[in-house]
């Protein structure tokens, strides 16, 4: 269940990026964790689900796709994914976006192709990532940036805020 008291993201929208709360239904012998039906009006096409563990403080990014959709959702732990649009022809372009994802706000998020993202594992324990691709992984279809890049105004830091 969303819990209503964490927003679903921070920063400036981004043109192509959706959110949607997920269900999570549990019962005395555990839980069922929804994320992405054939009918979903998220869902483009099918390429690989595959999943990544970012163990606490580990960043993962920056990268970016040129044809792949992808659809995020945290099964277990948090993250904070972050996404930036540099591209040219978006009304959206410049835009930095957070979404603290996981146990606490289960959630997909859909990235769209040429927007970079990254994230970072947060609390403390790992966090189990879901990724259901729109394509198989094509290694000529990804760029990569290092996590602390100039060319992206961000910092990975803690925030108090």
């Amino acid at each position: 269940m969303l819990n209503q008291n964490i927003p679903l993201f921070k920063g400036d929208q981004i043109d192509g990026v959706q959110i949607k709360p997920l269900k999570k239904i549990p019962d005395e012998r555990g839980s069922i964790y929804h994320m992405l039906r054939s009918d979903d009006e998220f869902f483009e096409d099918f390429g690989e689900i595959y999943f990544s563990k970012a163990y606490p403080g580990a960043i993962k990014g920056w990268h970016i796709h040129k044809k792949m959709v992808l659809n995020y959702a945290v099964v277990y732990g948090m993250i904070k994914l972050v996404l930036f649009d540099d591209r040219e022809d978006s009304s959206t372009k410049d835009n930095l976006m957070e979404v603290f994802m996981g146990n606490d706000n289960y959630v997909l998020v859909k990235v769209p192709p040429e927007v970079w993202n990254g994230f970072k594992g947060i609390g403390t324990e790992a966090a189990i990532v879901a990724n259901c691709a729109s394509i198989p992984h094509d290694p000529e279809e990804i760029s990569r940036k290092d996590p602390f890049s100039k060319d992206i105004p961000y910092d990975w830091g803690l925030k108090h805020e």
